[in-house]
């Protein structure tokens, strides 16, 4: 989905718009708000009482003093002020949180203070970055903000107006550290057959693309039906007035999660919220990505340190091989196609020019719109698209999602979840050192009989099978 993925700044909402009480405070101190337990047996402290109902959002109101700033994605912010500190959702702290309605990067109620929503360029949570303000005017921007070329706009409608033939010349706020151009220059093939085949059997059952977005996404959702549908996820997992939610238009990805002013924030791409696709992707960010972010904060390796002494792989590619699946999980026809198309699209980039590229997706998909941001995403970080080149990062959606689906029948799901941010190979490792007592678990994977279920039905609906994966991935 986050599938895809940086950083932003928000402006701060105005006192009117406080919705609910504060939850989360302190570093890593989780929410009195502990929704499913992992152990029912062990009993949270219980809440003092509050005569303020916590809610995720407020009625919608007319406000005349709301109005949508032209060329958002061009802004840059003035480094003479200061910034928002802005963490991806690997962080271990958490301020106080509260649920705030925000609408793309709007001034509202006339506040002094600018801020801006800068598109994300990447699946949620495939960065890590951190914006300290005693060093804003000097640190270099996160990773995912310096990957989106400053002159986006000025080189689609140029390639656009040479149909097809001109490839980009993107510019950026600053030079890309060379070591991380290096660290994703490299394309893996060893999922190839498996992208397409998931790729052709959407293809064969629907046609197109565009008729399978039509038909299993639905139609796409007004501001107020997202806010209620949001509304009615976080109460499902517990976590009312714990996450900042926001709106935008400009978000290359589907949605993002972060850390911004050491709150939980989840920023919303209006123009993908489709009415069967939505809740799958609040169970990717918040029944996922969230959820193990804060049991992370009460475990003893929440830190770069604590990770080290306990000699942990990355949480990637498990992280986001987890959330892609729990993307579309319960949805009648499962289809793995963005993460499929995303590993394919990053392969061929690498041998390919951004107009090469772009004719060869042709195949896939008829949306030149959509067919444009495939290829920015995997050319990112690259000056002259005219050679042969990638950012392969977001080829982590795939190859984690096939990891789980072959070692499912070994993972221990409800402890994978409860020690936050880990890979499964860790789980044994790490089983008795765990702090289980305040963690939690998603809704959806209460009932694990039912959660394997959807998994051998991810399977079979995306032509996978036991042996490709056992011969894929040996043990």
């Amino acid at each position: 989905m986050v599938l895809d993925s940086g950083t932003e700044a928000y402006e701060q909402a105005p006192p009117s718009m406080s919705v609910s009480p504060p939850t989360v405070s302190g570093v890593g101190k989780i929410s009195k708000q502990n929704g499913p337990q992992l152990y029912p047996s062990i009993q949270p402290p219980k809440s003092a009482p509050s005569s303020q109902k916590p809610s995720l959002v407020i009625p919608v109101h007319p406000r005349s003093s709301v109005s949508q700033p032209s060329g958002l994605a061009s802004s840059r912010p003035n480094v003479q002020s200061p910034k928002s500190e802005i963490r991806r959702l690997s962080s271990t702290s958490l301020g106080r949180g509260r649920i705030r309605r925000s609408e793309s990067s709007c001034s509202v109620g006339g506040s002094s203070r600018k801020g801006r929503l800068r598109p994300a360029s990447s699946l949620p949570h495939i960065a890590k970055c951190k914006v300290e303000e005693s060093r804003a005017a000097s640190k270099s921007p996160c990773l995912l903000v310096a990957l989106r070329p400053n002159n986006l706009e000025q080189e689609r409608d140029r390639f656009f107006q040479s149909r097809y033939t001109y490839d980009p010349q993107f510019e950026y706020e600053e030079p890309i550290p060379a070591a991380v151009l290096e660290k994703y220059n490299e394309a893996s093939d060893k999922f190839i057959p498996q992208a397409v085949g998931i790729i052709e059997a959407v293809l064969e059952k629907y046609g197109t693309y565009e008729q399978f977005e039509a038909i299993t996404g639905g139609q796409l959702l007004t501001k107020c039906q997202i806010w209620s549908i949001v509304r009615k996820y976080m109460q499902k997992e517990g976590c009312t007035g714990e996450v900042v939610v926001q709106l935008s238009e400009d978000l290359l990805s589907q949605a993002v999660m972060m850390v911004e002013n050491s709150r939980p924030t989840l920023a919303i791409n209006l123009t993908g919220a489709r009415q069967y696709w939505l809740e799958g992707m609040l169970r990717h960010e918040i029944g996922t990505h969230y959820l193990r972010f804060v049991n992370n904060t009460q475990q003893p390796w929440n830190t770069s340190d604590g990770r080290r002494q306990y000699g942990l792989r990355p949480a990637n590619p498990t992280e986001e091989g987890l959330a892609s699946l729990h993307s579309v999980l319960f949805r009648k026809q499962p289809f793995l196609w963005r993460a499929a198309l995303l590993y394919y699209t990053i392969q061929r980039a690498a041998l390919m020019s951004f107009r090469q590229l772009f004719q060869d997706l042709a195949q896939y998909v008829q949306d030149t719109s959509v067919r444009w941001e495939y290829c920015v995403r995997a050319k990112r970080g690259q000056t002259d698209t005219s050679k042969p080149g990638c950012f392969s990062k977001d080829q982590v959606y795939l190859d984690g999602i096939l990891r789980i689906l072959r070692h499912r029948q070994n993972i221990d799901f409800h402890m994978l979840t409860a020690l936050g941010k880990v890979s499964y190979e860790d789980v044994n490792q790490l089983r008795p050192h765990g702090k289980l007592e305040k963690t939690r678990i998603p809704h959806f994977m209460q009932d694990l009989t039912r959660y394997r279920q959807q998994l051998e039905h991810i399977i079979a609906t995306n032509r996978l099978d036991d042996a490709q994966l056992d011969s894929l991935l040996p043990d």
